[in-house]
């Protein structure tokens, strides 16, 4: 199948202006991100920012890049083509302490995501010690490899001073994340191909694959066609907010328990059930084959074709849950046109991310094998951005994963399903049980238990990605 042309873009955008990770996305083999408190010398802090702009890498470098990897290519150069990104956001506080006070009009992003951890089901006692304490910004660098990272992370910290006793920025932790090696590579550590379904954006995306849906662009970027909120600052315009989690994850905890509960079927294995049902729990199966189109076995050829892996969609599937649970990760996060078949309908829209996500940590070790329970820290660099936290990332994880009446019953339904939790990452409140429905195919009235949660926050925090106009004009300084 071929890709779809987009049509022509209702607006025009600079895309010079806007930070590479919100749209191109940042080249990552490998990601390092700095979370810095501001010194209280501020004025030396925005004088130093403004030396940063240049080496911040912005959406317009996605086409040179990509010309660049094919001429490597082409020439058989051996190894991969040397790229590296550089981006930076900043929290509330952070804008604060630069003295910016504008109501940027996203209550989440104003509050913080420790103030959110109870809407969000976090447990604080789990988070990171960093994220309950002052954090002002975060910096973003990736590359190809650990040198390249390491060689921008120099710069970046001798332009602030770093080592000197005038610093302007203070570290208060440094996160690095990897592409899983080998043939896990784009696969997170539960083992399931990642980033697969992602929105495109009109006057970005220029064509789309089967399947793919277009946003408009203030879906994603603030002051943009498509941005629902009215009365933001000027300067805000072509930012995005950033939403920064680190996603512990209990591998041994998770295969142990698909390995303890397979689903039964003629035909089938102990241990082709038990792939069976983590492909129910997740809604694809870990080559990233959508269990909609191919419900009992993997297909690796149709997971690895980007014209037929996000193809298609859960109409006429409201009275069964043969093909994909209600309650599966990808079908919570993404109920396609369960929202659209309702009356009256509804767009998933203005509810859609641009998702960024890199694993952190090392492969199974032999004793975690063995043990059959986490002994490394191990999990995802969540990352994504949207125009509005409150419809974005916050409303997903609360009004969908978190809530086992989603997605709501068809019209007239034979009989009202409580589709559970989402299995992967939704979380009950306090220490209450989770299930989910559906999880044997065919059977609405089967009820899986999920005795633990095994993907744990370790906390994060939110923050603002601003365009260059807006680091340039209002956020640093000109040494004059």
């Amino acid at each position: 199948m071929s890709q779809t042309p987009l049509p022509a873009p209702p607006t025009h955008l600079d895309l010079s202006n806007i930070q590479r990770d919100i749209l191109g996305g940042l080249p990552k083999r490998t990601e390092t991100c700095i979370f810095f408190k501001i010194s209280d010398d501020v004025d030396a802090f925005r004088k130093h920012l403004f030396q940063l702009i240049p080496h911040i890498t912005t959406v317009s470098q996605v086409q040179k890049d990509q010309n660049a990897i094919k001429e490597h290519r082409r020439q058989n150069q051996p190894g991969l083509f040397p790229l590296a990104g550089l981006n930076i956001a900043f929290s509330q506080a952070g804008l604060v302490k630069l003295g910016v006070t504008d109501d940027i009009k996203d209550s989440a992003f104003t509050a913080g995501q420790l103030a959110d951890a109870p809407n969000l089901q976090d447990v604080p006692i789990s988070w990171d010690l960093a994220f309950k304490r002052v954090i002002h910004g975060v910096i973003l660098v990736t590359g190809d490899s650990h040198e390249s990272v390491d060689k921008i992370i120099q710069h970046v910290e001798a332009l602030f001073g770093v080592h000197l006793p005038h610093a302007t920025i203070l570290e208060v932790l440094r996160i690095r994340g990897d592409v899983r090696p080998g043939a896990e590579k784009g696969h997170e550590h539960f083992g399931f191909n990642d980033g697969i379904s992602q929105p495109g954006v009109q006057g970005f995306d220029k064509q789309l694959n089967p399947g793919q849906v277009a946003v408009k662009p203030g879906v994603i970027l603030v002051g943009e066609d498509g941005d629902s909120v009215t009365g933001r600052p000027t300067w805000a315009k072509d930012g995005s907010f950033l939403v920064f989690r680190r996603l512990a994850q209990l591998v041994p905890e998770f295969n142990q328990f698909l390995a303890d509960n397979p689903i039964v079927l003629p035909g089938l294995s102990p241990e082709q059930g038990s792939e069976l049902l983590g492909a129910r729990l997740v809604g694809r199966w870990k080559s990233g084959a959508p269990v909609d189109i191919t419900p009992l076995q993997d297909d690796p050829a149709l997971g690895n074709d980007p014209t037929r892996n996000n193809n298609f969609s859960y109409a006429g599937e409201q009275d069964s849950e043969t093909r994909c649970p209600f309650a599966a990760h990808t079908r919570k996060t993404n109920p396609r046109d369960d929202l659209e078949q309702l009356t009256p309908p509804t767009s998933v829209d203005p509810f859609r991310i641009i998702r960024r996500a890199i694993p952190y940590g090392p492969e199974l070790s032999k004793g975690e094998i063995a043990e059959k329970k986490t002994i490394h820290d191990r999990g995802l660099l969540f990352i994504c951005y949207q125009s509005n936290i409150e419809n974005g990332f916050q409303f997903i994880q609360k009004n969908w994963a978190n809530n086992p009446a989603f997605p709501p019953p068809p019209p007239n339904p034979p009989k009202a399903i409580q589709p559970g939790f989402d299995p992967i990452i939704g979380q009950a409140a306090g220490a209450a049980a989770r299930t989910m429905s559906g999880d044997q195919p065919g059977s609405q009235a089967s009820q899986l238990s999920l005795p633990i949660e095994f993907v744990i926050s370790r906390g994060g925090e939110y923050f603002f990605t601003p365009s260059i106009s807006a680091l340039r004009n209002t956020l640093a300084r000109h040494a004059r």
